[in-house]
């Protein structure tokens, strides 16, 4: 099994044995994002475009507030109508989904990667990785912190400086640390927009 098949399995491996194609693209990326968080905001063309060859597989109607970090733009897909704000950060050895109308706060952070607990399965760095899935209509609080493997489902809410250790299912709150259901959206949520301020005013 070489290291792509590793990796992609959710086996042990080590960064050090990287293939020369995995560390190009790697250079690749970490280029085009120094590029786009340099740009003036102004700049909304040239950012678009960076942002265009960084991530190919990016949804209309994405905005991406700069500064931010990815390991891979080739590993990330981006639904339609994405918006993050300050300071996202992905680490993506393998593959992140995010669908559709999904919107993050400042300092949110996803890696799909992690290291053994017993130091001496770590000498030369291993690692492991599982993928992210983020589904649609989803919206990511300040400071959240999502782990390997976690799949979040539709719909759903994550409050602020949760850390995200397992899966969320769709249509619900969910908080804390490690983060849990608080509870399903209901009607009562589309009639109060913020504790108890009616939408509308009414």
């Amino acid at each position: 099994m070489d290291f792509i098949e590793r990796m992609n399995s959710g086996k042990l491996y080590s960064c050090h044995d990287q293939p020369p194609e995995m560390k190009a693209e790697y250079l690749r990326s970490q280029d085009l994002i120094y590029d786009y968080n340099l740009c003036r905001p102004g700049e909304d063309a040239r950012r678009s475009a960076i942002l265009r060859e960084l991530i190919p597989d990016l949804g209309e109607g994405f905005c991406i507030e700069p500064p931010f970090h990815i390991t891979f733009g080739n590993r990330l897909h981006i639904g339609k109508r994405f918006y993050a704000n300050f300071n996202m950060t992905i680490v993506n050895d393998i593959d992140v989904y995010i669908g559709d109308n999904v919107m993050f706060a400042a300092d949110v952070s996803i890696s799909v990667t992690g290291h053994p607990v017993a130091y001496d399965l770590r000498p030369r760095c291993e690692q492991f990785s599982f993928p992210v899935r983020i589904g649609n209509n989803v919206w990511i609080g300040t400071n959240v912190i999502i782990l390997p493997g976690v799949t979040i489902g539709d719909n759903a809410v994550i409050g602020a400086g949760s850390v995200v250790t397992k899966d969320i299912p769709p249509n619900v709150v969910a908080m804390g640390v490690p983060c849990r259901v608080a509870r399903e959206i209901t009607d009562r949520d589309r009639e109060y927009y913020y504790h108890d301020l009616r939408v509308d005013g009414n």
